[in-house]
């Protein structure tokens, strides 16, 4: 195999592990097995466990926030898009956390927190870089703060309702009510001058 095939050969493994177990129960022996390779080559590609996880995710999150950018939105103002972009990131955000880390683990783990807000901190950089590009936007340093003011807010929102929450149709309420509640007023916020 060469070493591309065998990295994806890893990614592939540990992803459907992790989204069948969650992060914290996918040892990396069972990454190696699922995989067909050695443990020791895990690590010839990848320094850790949580290196696997960073690089799934970043795949994950940069597709992602490229269909959310150059999606075909119907012709609206920048308000109405914002609003859009801002909810599919929060969704982004949630699933992340629910299909590859593990609540139970984010809930227990100081190391998973911290993972998280680095991980959330990139993916913050990359919808304001891309967002920034889009034609026809204001691309001036003050906007570009009052949008990462916006995704802060939203992020620090959903994430609380996340860990808190008992179960999954308690954060699709608490989605629905940031969603008509909250998520406007930080909008007219974040956009007036």
């Amino acid at each position: 195999m060469e070493a591309d095939k065998i990295k994806e050969s890893i990614k592939r493994a540990a992803q459907e592990l992790f989204r069948k177990f969650g992060y914290h129960k996918t040892s990396v022996n069972e990454i190696a097995k699922k995989a067909k390779i050695a443990k020791a080559t895990i690590y010839k590609y990848f320094d850790s466990k949580e290196a696997v996880l960073h690089v799934l995710l970043m795949d994950y999150i940069k597709v992602s926030v490229d269909d959310l950018i150059h999606s075909n939105v119907p012709e609206m103002d920048e308000e109405a898009h914002l609003n859009i972009l801002i909810m599919k990131t929060c969704r982004l955000s949630y699933t992340v956390c629910n299909e590859f880390i593990g609540w139970d683990f984010i809930r227990e783990s100081a190391n998973s927190q911290e993972f998280l807000k680095n991980l959330s901190n990139e993916l913050e950089d990359m919808l304001v870089s891309s967002f920034m590009q889009l034609s026809g936007l204001r691309k001036h340093e003050t906007y570009a703060q009052r949008l990462r003011f916006l995704i802060k807010c939203s992020k620090s929102i959903v994430f609380s309702f996340a860990f808190t929450s008992v179960s999954d149709s308690d954060v699709r309420k608490n989605f629905v009510s940031f969603q008509k509640e909250i998520l406007p007023y930080l909008v007219k916020a974040a956009m007036t001058v």
